[in-house]
């Protein structure tokens, strides 16, 4: 990563994750999002932008970190399988912006219902509140990132009045979901909101399957109880 500006100065964070370059800056601006989102030298796995806060992941991603992705999009996919009269649609880390205020990619994208993006060809490959919705359901995964997903992360969420939102901490093998109160404030919940009916709780239970297994040995142990409670 090469960034030459002498007002961009990267932060290089060694820990916890040896392989990991974070790039953090305060008192950014729009135009500093822009050219960092576009630099060719700046290979960025995650970005986020929000009051002049800018920060960018440069480091991959990795066998835990995507191993918990996959599955909770597994799940996603098997509550739909129950739930055949509802539409869902995942951009799990599409690029979603509210230009000149907002940026993020969130781990977790979903959509539920009527009005889900579609892209047409020649438009930029990012969700963008000029053309489409916001998603229904956003979430992290916090493999070495915990803190920022239910400080940062969730502060621009919330912001973007996003109903739900989901931080998963694969260390402590948690769900922190929260949805979204009349104050525009998350609060916790035990229940989605959006995944109608689906107790936190028996995501909690399919994560902890990894421990015995492979994630889509998790995933089929949630469908079996999925169909138990259906």
């Amino acid at each position: 990563m090469t960034l030459s500006s002498a007002q961009t100065k990267p932060i290089i964070q060694q820990q916890p994750k040896p392989d990991s370059l974070v790039f953090e800056r305060h008192g950014a601006t729009w135009q500093d999002y822009i050219a960092l989102r576009d630099s060719a030298d700046s290979d960025w796995r995650k970005i986020s932008y929000y009051q002049g806060w800018l920060w960018a992941d440069m480091g991959k991603e990795g066998p835990n970190h995507a191993s918990f992705s996959d599955l909770i999009t597994m799940l996603f996919g098997f509550w739909a399988f129950v739930n055949p009269n509802v539409a869902l649609q995942s951009y799990g880390r599409c690029l979603i912006e509210k230009p000149q205020t907002q940026s993020c990619a969130p781990d977790l994208v979903l959509y539920k219902g009527d009005n889900i993006p579609r892209w047409q060809p020649g438009e930029p490959r990012r969700i963008s509140t000029l053309r489409h919705r916001l998603p229904d359901l956003v979430g992290e995964i916090g493999d070495t990132t915990l803190s920022l997903d239910l400080d940062e992360q969730k502060q621009i969420y919330a912001s973007l009045a996003i109903p739900e939102y989901w931080v998963i901490d694969v260390k402590g093998v948690r769900l922190f979901a929260f949805g979204l109160s009349e104050f525009g404030t998350y609060e916790p919940i035990q229940t989605s909101q959006i995944l109608t009916g689906l107790p936190i709780e028996l995501v909690e239970q399919a994560l902890e399957q990894l421990s015995q297994g492979t994630n889509t040995a998790a995933a089929n142990w949630f469908m079996q109880q999925l169909q138990k409670i259906s």
